[in-house]
Order: C-alpha cells, then sequence, then structure tokens
C-alpha cells in the first residue's frame, strides 16, 4: 500500500536528487534536499485539507490529481510562477524573466523580494476565507468547544467570514502603507497594491469556491437518482451508465484543489528564496516535496484516516488559519520559515493526539459498557 501510494514520490526523488547533483555537485544536492524537507513540512495542512475533498472523488479523479495535477503543481507553481510574479511586477516579458532567472539570480531574487506584498496579501486572504469558512460552520464533531461552539452560531450570519476577510485586509493594506511612509521605504505605493490583490484573492476564492460547491451539490443530487436508478434497474433487470454530470463535479473540484494547492505553496515558493535564488534547484526541491504532499493526500483518502481521527481536519485548519495571518503579516515583517513550518506542525500533532486520545476514551466506554458520546472534545 505504501510502495503503491508512494511509489512516484519515491521514483522522482531519486531522479530530482541525481539532476541536482549532476547540475551543482553535492552542494545542489544538500540545497535541493533541505527544500524538499521545507515544501513537505510547509504543506502537511494542505495534504489534511485535500483529503477531505479527495475522499469525495472516484479512483479515476485521484489518479488524475496524482499524475497531471502533479504536474500543475510542480510547472505550474513551483517553476512557472516564480517567473510570471517576476515578469508582472517589473513588467518584463516572460522570456526576459526566464533570462533573468538563469543568469542574473539576485536581481531576479530582488524582484521576487519586492512583489512579495502583492503575493501575500492574495495567498492569505485566500487562505484566510478557507480558515473562516470552516470555523464559522457547524460541525458534528468539535476539537476546542470553547471557541467553536459561540463561533459556529456567529456563523449563521450572512456573509460574516467576507466582512471579517475585509476588515483584516484593510487594517493590513493601511497599516502597511503608514509603516512604509513613517520609514520612508519606497513600498508606500504598494499599499493599494496589496489592497488589491487582497481582494483578488477574495475573489477567487469565491468564484472557484462557489463552482465546487455548486457542482458538488449537483454531484449529490445526481448520486441519489443514479441510487434510485440502480435499485429500479436491479428490479426490472435493465443496466444503467454513469451521468457525465459526476465528471463535471469532479473536475471543479480538481480546479479547485489545484488553486488550494497554489495558495498553500505561497510560502514554500517565497521560503525558498531564503535558501537559493537559483530556479532550477527551487523547482527540484519544491517538486519533489509537492509530489510527497500529494502521494500523502491519497494515502490519507485511502487510509480513512481523517474519519479515524476526526480533530485533524480542525487541526489542519487552524493551520491554515495560522499562515494566513502570517503571510498578512510578511507583508511588513519578515518571519522566519521555521516559526511558520513549526506553527502547522505543532496544530496538527495536537489534533492528531487529541484524536487519539478520543479513540481512547470511546473504546474504553465501549468496552465497560457506557453509551459513548458522540460528542467527545479531547482537545478541551
Amino acid at each position: 500500500m505504501v510502495l503503491k501510494t508512494f511509489g512516484w514520490s519515491f521514483a522522482v526523488t531519486a531522479l530530482g536528487l541525481v539532476a541536482a547533483l549532476l547540475f551543482g555537485g553535492w552542494t545542489a544536492f544538500g540545497i535541493v534536499a533541505i527544500l524538499s524537507v521545507l515544501e513537505i513540512s510547509l504543506s502537511f495542512d494542505n495534504a489534511v485539507v485535500n483529503a477531505g475533498i479527495l475522499k469525495k472523488m472516484n479512483a479515476f479523479w485521484q489518479k488524475i490529481f496524482l499524475t497531471i495535477g502533479i504536474l500543475i503543481a510542480v510547472f505550474g507553481m513551483r517553476l512557472v510562477f516564480p517567473v510570471v510574479i517576476v515578469a508582472v511586477s517589473a513588467q518584463l516579458g516572460p522570456i526576459e524573466a526566464v533570462e533573468l532567472a538563469l543568469n542574473d539570480k539576485d536581481k531576479y531574487q530582488e524582484l521576487v523580494t519586492d512583489a512579495h506584498p502583492s503575493i501575500a496579501a492574495f495567498g492569505g486572504m485566500f487562505l484566510l476565507m478557507i480558515f473562516l469558512d470552516f470555523i464559522f460552520q457547524e460541525r458534528e464533531h468539535q476539537w476546542l468547544g470553547w471557541l467553536e461552539r459561540p463561533l459556529a452560531k456567529l456563523g449563521k450570519v450572512d456573509m460574516l467570514s467576507v466582512c471579517i476577510a475585509l476588515v483584516i485586509l484593510l487594517v493590513s493594506s493601511v497599516t502597511f502603507a503608514k509603516n512604509a511612509h513613517q520609514h520612508g521605504g519606497g513600498h508606500a505605493d504598494k499599499a493599494e497594491t496589496v489592497l488589491l490583490s487582497g481582494v483578488a484573492g477574495l475573489v477567487t476564492y469565491l468564484i472557484v469556491g462557489g463552482l465546487s460547491g455548486f457542482f458538488e451539490n449537483k454531484l449529490e443530487e445526481e448520486e441519489e437518482r443514479e441510487h434510485e436508478a440502480e435499485e429500479a434497474a436491479k428490479r426490472s433487470g435493465k443496466k444503467v451508465s454513469a451521468v457525465a454530470l459526476s465528471g463535471k463535479a469532479a473536475f471543479f473540484m480538481f480546479l479547485y484543489l489545484e488553486v488550494l494547492d497554489a495558495s498553500f505553496s505561497f510560502d514554500g515558493v517565497i521560503g525558498a528564496f531564503a535558501i537559493t535564488n537559483d530556479i532550477v534547484l527551487m523547482a527540484l526541491g519544491l517538486g519533489i516535496g509537492a509530489m510527497y504532499v500529494r502521494s500523502l493526500t491519497v494515502y490519507l483518502v485511502r487510509q480513512g484516516t481523517l474519519d479515524d481521527y476526526v480533530y485533524l481536519e480542525h487541526g489542519a485548519h487552524y493551520a491554515i488559519g495560522a499562515l494566513a495571518l502570517i503571510l498578512l503579516i510578511t507583508i511588513q515583517y519578515e518571519i522566519h520559515e521555521l516559526i511558520t513550518g513549526l506553527i502547522g506542525v505543532v496544530l496538527i500533532g495536537w489534533s492528531f493526539w487529541s484524536s487519539v486520545r478520543r479513540n481512547r476514551a470511546l473504546a474504553a466506554r465501549g468496552a465497560s459498557g457506557e453509551k459513548a458520546e458522540p460528542h467527545s472534545q479531547a482537545g478541551v
């Protein structure tokens, strides 16, 4: 099971490390290995959230996610995206940006750093909306009940998550402009860019999430119809074929997953520049890490881990909220990538341990013949 799920990841790791060794010797080998670990540590919460969506897809779309999806993730976000943001921010053509990335790495890094405020605003708002929509929703299981119960009640207010996100964005952009002006920095004119980028991230979330939710509901309706049709077919002896709508629904959920991956990868791409400004090594290292994240996602789905450890998804979403705030803070202040990665690991580890404690408590109650509580809150 492990080899079947992680086989491609192992193969890509071997190829990537060999390519790094041939490209730049043992130094490049070490850089790529470090970048791989960085990407995995920063994106573990990505795998948990992706698994919650991917488990709704059939085996075919899981394979698409692991094959075509990884090409988008590696070549799109880890290779093309850094070049695109430089091209846009520096108003260069794509060919000029590629030449700059390959031939003038210091200037390339400078331009990427200069574009960071708009990247952080876009990614931060997208991830913040994911967290807010999760925390304001009533759920069967509650991890931190003292916090989640009142927030779930507040979530009944229409568009509350959008309003809170916009308030946070306004505060971020105003603070950014104020600090830039006080320190005489050259970023004062970028306060408007931060605001526009944040709104773009919010709109992207609403469009992609809305389409995904619409087709997911359609999929559920169609599954009910198919089930009824199959029951009728059994009685009449006829065979019923699958309807194409399920493919549409899975396709839009696949697109949603790709946008999610793009947003999660912002911190990894930016953090990679703290280790190297060589775009080739960056693509190799982050690409290897992205493969493991995808394999881990499929593993979580096939093992049913999210069903067994009910608070794991909570921990991942809290990690998303923390990452969103960190991205918005880094518009003005620098935060070490180690802190970013550790916060996610601690939150997910805590939620995992809470799930284990809950399972043990339920097993103990079952063994003693007591009635198990459906809303155990091991995290409290």
